[in-house]
């Protein structure tokens, strides 16, 4: 399947004040840009503004935030939760680097199927709002990344689902070969599997 892979600086459809609003060629999937102000003291930038949020999908609104520590090579995913418990997330770097990846679940979208891939960081501060219907995944790309999401939907262990990371029909561009990888993500099912099972 085609992959897409999004160079962010190519084109933007709205700016705030505060913030660019970026589409991607996958329908529901924005980065966001924040408008940085540095000086000799630091820097000060808006992580979040509800009103920017309710012009992209007035239907958002986030219940949960979660936040983890990885050492480099750590691999995350492909993770996603069925309905009614299904996630949107706006994921972000608080430190550190990340090669972030969402895959088009929705079997009635054009796009089904197809993964973005996008480097997240300190240094660039972008987000990545990822709706309903998307599995996700991350790989670190340095010691100590920080990784920060908040969620439209709490956490349900009985609606979570794992997709293997490694995937062969997905062909997703990992970027590595042997990663760091936790014993349940391991255990993930392929995208094949999912499809038989209805958990897609």
């Amino acid at each position: 399947m085609q992959h897409i892979l999004f160079t962010y600086y190519y084109c933007f459809i709205k700016i705030h004040l505060s913030m660019k609003v970026i589409p991607t060629d996958i329908a529901g999937l924005i980065i966001i840009e924040p408008r940085i102000f540095e000086d000799e003291r630091g820097y000060f930038f808006e992580s979040y503004r509800n009103d920017v949020f309710e012009k992209i999908n007035p239907n958002v609104q986030f219940v949960q935030e979660n936040e983890s520590l990885s050492a480099k090579n750590v691999l995350r995913g492909l993770h996603y939760q069925i309905a009614p418990y299904a996630q949107g997330k706006l994921i972000r770097v608080i430190k550190g680097k990340v090669w972030d990846i969402a895959v088009d679940l929705r079997k009635d979208s054009p796009t089904f199927k197809k993964w973005l891939g996008i480097q997240l960081s300190e240094k660039n501060k972008l987000q990545v709002y990822i709706p309903e219907g998307f599995a996700h995944g991350f790989l670190t790309l340095e010691d100590n990344t920080v990784f920060q999401y908040k969620c439209t939907n709490y956490y349900h262990k009985e609606a979570e689902k794992t997709i293997r990371w490694n995937d062969a029909s997905l062909n997703i561009d990992w970027q590595i070969k042997n990663p760091l990888i936790s014993t349940k993500d391991k255990q993930g099912i392929s995208f094949e599997e999912a499809m038989e099972n209805g958990s897609i």
